[in-house]
C-alpha cells in the first residue's frame, strides 16, 4: 500500500527548509553568513521552487501515478546526496570571485538548485494525484498547501533549535537523503526496487562513513562544528615554524594560539595595549567578542590588578576555548553569553577600557555594533576619562577604505578624540587591521610613550587630511551598508 500523500507533501516541506537553512551552514566555510549570502540562498531556492512546481503542473498533467512521483523523490534524494560530494570542490572554485554576490549566487545555484527543482515538482504532483473530485478540488489544493507549510514549519525548527547543533552540516544532507530515498520506496516499490535500494543503504553508509572521517580528522586537530550561531572550524598549522591552533568562524580566522607558548599571534591583539597609553592604571575592561579568547587571556596576564568582561554571543565557541585554547576560570574574568549590542543597551556598569573584536563575517563587524547608537552605548559604558579600542579591516583611502571612513565619521560624532594605527606599514589603500581608539577626555593624547613596545604602535597613528578625504557618512541603525562597503574591500 502507498504512504499517504499528506505524509509525502507534509515531509517534503519539511527537507525543503532543513536544505535552506543547512545551506547557509554549507556557504559559511567559503563566502561567510553575510546579507548577501542569505539573499542568493533564498531567492535561488524560492526561484527553483518555482520553476519546480512549474514542471510538476506540466509532468502531472500528461499521466500521473504514483511510479513517476516516486521517481520525482528518488531523483531528488541522489540530487541531495551528491550535494555533499561537490560542496567542497564547487566553494574552492567560486569562493574567489571578487564580487560576493556574484559568487554566493553562483555556489547556490550550482548546489541547491537541482534538488530545489524537483522538491518543487512534488507539490503539484501530488495535488494532481489527489483530485478525485471537482466539487472539493479547493479543498483538496488549500489543504495539502497547508500541509506543504506545516512541514516547513516543522522543518524549520527542527534544524534551527536541534539538527544543527547535534548532528553538523554533511551528515544533515545525509540524512535528508536518506529520507527522501525512504519517502521514494514508500510511495511506489514496485519498480526499480534494487536500485532504490542500493542507494538507501549507500546514503544510510554515508552517514557512518562521514561520522567516521569526522573522528579522524578530531585526531589530527581538525574540528568542524556546527553551532547556534556559527560554523566554526578549528585546525593546527605553523607560522614562522611554531605550531599554531586556529579557530574560524564562518571564514573569518577569528582566534589563534600557539602551541608551544603564550605570546599573541596576531600583530593586531598587541594593539590592544594601547589603552594602557591612553588610560594609565586602567582597573575594569569590556571585550565585545571573545571567539578563542586570545587577548583576553593576555589581559588576565599582563593586569594583574585588573577585571575583564567578555560578551561571547556563542555559549559553544566558549567551551570550545576552554578545551582546546586553555581559557581557565578566573575570578577576574566574567563572561556573558549574549549579543553586544543588547548587553550594552542594558548595562549599568561603568567601564576604563572597551575592547571590540566582534565579526559576523570574513571583514564584516555586525551592523548594529557600528552605528552611531551603538557608539553612543559604549560612550555611556565609559567612565569620565574612559577608551574604546575597536579592531577593523579595511582599507584607510579609496574605495576599499569606504567602511573605515565611514565608521572614523560616526565614532567622531561622539566621541571628541579620535585615532587610527595601522597594523601593517602597507599602502592605504590595501586593506589590513587597523585600531581605532576612541577617547571620552577631549584632552590631546601624545602619541609617544617611554614604553618602546607601545611607541612602536603609536607610530603607526593616521589621522584624516585633506588631501584624503572620507566623505561624510555615518553609519546609524536605520541606514547602515556595512556589507555594501566591506565588500569594496574584495575587488
Amino acid at each position: 500500500m502507498n504512504i499517504k500523500l499528506e505524509t509525502i507533501i507534509f515531509l517534503s516541506g519539511a527537507v525543503v527548509m532543513i536544505l535552506e537553512i543547512v545551506g547557509s551552514r554549507v556557504l559559511a566555510p567559503g563566502l561567510g553568513s553575510s546579507t548577501f549570502i542569505w539573499t542568493s540562498l533564498i531567492g535561488v531556492i524560492l526561484g527553483s521552487l518555482s520553476l519546480g512546481y512549474w514542471l510538476g503542473g506540466r509532468l502531472a498533467d500528461q499521466n500521473a501515478s504514483y511510479k513517476t512521483l516516486s521517481e520525482i523523490l528518488f531523483i531528488s534524494g541522489i540530487a541531495v546526496f551528491v550535494l555533499n560530494l561537490i560542496k567542497t570542490p564547487i566553494l574552492v572554485t567560486f569562493s574567489d570571485l571578487s564580487d560576493l554576490r556574484s559568487a554566493s549566487l553562483i555556489t547556490g545555484i550550482l548546489l541547491f538548485a537541482p534538488s530545489s527543482i524537483l522538491l518543487g515538482m512534488v507539490s503539484p504532483y501530488t495535488v494532481r494525484l489527489k483530485l478525485n473530485d471537482l466539487n472539493t478540488s479547493g479543498t483538496t489544493v488549500g489543504t495539502l498547501y497547508a500541509l506543504s507549510t506545516l512541514g516547513s514549519i516543522f522543518g524549520t525548527f527542527l534544524a534551527g533549535y536541534i539538527l544543527i547543533s547535534f548532528l553538523g552540516t554533511s551528515r544533515i544532507i545525509a540524512v535528508l537523503s536518506v529520507a527522501l530515498i525512504a519517502l521514494s520506496l514508500a510511495a511506489e516499490n514496485k519498480t526499480k526496487t534494487a536500485l532504490k535500494i542500493l542507494a538507501f543503504v549507500v546514503a544510510v553508509a554515508s552517514i557512518w562513513f562521514i561520522t567516521l572521517l569526522q573522528t579522524y580528522d578530531i585526531s589530527r586537530g581538525y574540528i568542524d562544528v556546527d553551532t547556534e550561531y556559527s560554523r566554526v572550524i578549528l585546525f593546527n598549522s605553523y607560522l614562522s615554524d611554531r605550531p599554531v591552533r586556529n579557530m574560524s568562524l564562518n571564514k573569518q580566522s577569528s582566534s589563534a594560539m600557539f602551541l608551544d607558548g603564550d605570546d599573541l599571534v596576531f600583530e593586531y591583539t598587541k594593539y590592544y595595549n594601547l589603552g594602557e597609553h591612553f588610560k594609565p592604571g586602567f582597573k575594569s575592561a569590556l571585550m565585545i567578542g571573545g571567539a578563542a579568547y586570545s587577548y583576553p587571556k593576555e589581559f588576565l596576564k599582563r593586569y594583574p590588578e585588573a577585571t575583564l568582561d567578555v560578551v561571547e554571543i556563542d555559549p559553544q565557541v566558549t567551551d570550545l576555548a576552554k578545551t582546546f585554547f586553555n581559557l581557565k576560570t578566573d575570578p577576574r574574568l566574567a563572561v556573558y553569553h549574549e549579543d553586544g549590542r543588547t548587553f550594552l543597551n542594558k548595562n549599568s556598569k561603568e567601564y576604563d577600557v572597551i575592547y571590540g573584536d566582534a565579526f559576523s563575517s570574513m571583514f564584516t563587524i555586525p551592523y548594529h555594533l557600528t552605528t552611531v547608537e551603538a557608539v553612543d552605548q559604549m560612550y555611556r559604558s565609559l567612565n569620565n576619562n574612559g577608551v574604546v579600542l575597536v579592531n577593523i579591516i579595511s582599507a584607510i583611502t579609496g574605495e576599499k577604505g569606504r567602511f573605515l571612513q565611514a565608521e572614523y565619521n560616526t565614532f567622531t560624532k561622539v566621541f571628541p578624540a579620535v585615532y587610527v594605527f595601522r597594523v601593517k606599514n602597507t599602502p592605504k589603500s590595501e586593506p589590513q587591521n587597523l585600531m581605532l581608539v576612541a577617547l571620552k577626555n577631549p584632552i590631546k593624547h601624545s602619541l609617544i610613550s617611554d614604553n618602546p613596545e607601545l611607541n612602536v604602535y603609536l607610530q603607526m597613528a593616521w589621522t584624516p587630511s585633506e588631501k584624503e578625504p572620507i566623505g561624510n557618512l555615518i553609519l546609524t541603525d536605520e541606514y547602515a551598508p556595512v556589507e555594501y562597503l566591506t565588500m569594496k574591500m574584495l575587488k
